[in-house]
């Protein structure tokens, strides 16, 4: 949304001090593990824009907590399965040859928006090694969280969404809903379908510091039913733990994630067949 339509829609902007007392309201507290999915534009105008919603996260979190965001990189990956847009076939050898390989300080992130892109940018923020799935964090658990994501099934057992799933994390949508939840792919690793299928990634990563292109195994993820998933997980007793507010002008959920992702194991394989 351009900047001023998101000036039209707002009435009051929403400020440091603003941005922290709907958070607390929300029911984020000191020293969660708070996993954040976002968009900037749906909070209406906000004065210091995505450094003010990081300061304000961080506030409410304060010293204790660890606040996490998705930095993927989902371009660095096989052209043959580019579809927004596709590239011609004749340029998949030559991408394939001379992609830049992934650097964690270097590479930008791909559709996550301006506030998770800045977050990653912080210093004192860690980001994790995978080249398509990365997450950055920061605060007491944040290299137990991004440390050792292996490349293989990258949202998976062996990611940040696991160890935020050990550690009780909680996952906030902030202004955005359950098809940006990225917790909801680690639902699709556990949960047994029929329709569920290995497929063959690539990616260019630094190897024994040279360039190299790096193939490995990941299942096909799809998150079209994610937003039925969060609807559904809202009308039962499960659903109860997730609070609902405002931050801004944006409406916004807090859960728990082991809630969200345990109902979604069992949503998966009564539904995906």
């Amino acid at each position: 949304m351009r900047e001023g339509q998101v000036v039209r829609n707002t009435e009051t902007p929403a400020t440091i001090e603003s941005l922290q007392a709907d958070f607390r309201l929300l029911g984020i507290k000191t020293g969660m593990v708070l996993l954040v999915h976002s968009s900037l534009s749906a909070l209406g105008w906000v004065c210091g824009g995505p450094v003010a919603v990081i300061i304000a996260l961080q506030e409410v979190l304060g010293e204790t907590g660890t606040l996490v965001m998705p930095t993927h990189s989902t371009d660095l990956s096989d052209p043959s399965q580019w579809e927004n847009p596709p590239v011609p076939e004749s340029w998949w050898q030559t991408i394939r040859e001379t992609m830049p390989a992934y650097d964690a300080d270097l590479t930008p992130t791909r559709s996550m928006g301006k506030i998770a892109e800045t977050f990653r940018k912080q210093e004192d923020t860690f980001r994790s090694t995978h080249p398509q799935s990365s997450f950055c964090a920061r605060g007491p658990h944040a290299s137990y969280i991004i440390s050792d994501h292996a490349l293989a099934f990258g949202l998976g057992e062996n990611s940040p969404l696991a160890r935020i799933y050990d550690l009780q994390g909680f996952v906030l949508l902030l202004g955005v809903e359950h098809s940006s939840n990225t917790s909801l792919h680690l639902a699709e690793y556990r949960a047994t379908f029929q329709t569920k299928y290995i497929v063959q990634e690539g990616a260019p990563i630094s190897q024994s510091s040279s360039r190299v292109w790096a193939p490995f195994e990941d299942i096909s993820v799809d998150a079209s039913d994610f937003d039925r998933i969060g609807e559904d997980f809202l009308g039962t007793d499960a659903g109860k733990v997730v609070r609902r507010g405002k931050v801004g002008i944006a409406n916004c959920q807090l859960m728990p994630q082991r809630n969200i992702v345990d109902y979604a194991v069992d949503w998966l394989e009564k539904n995906r067949v």
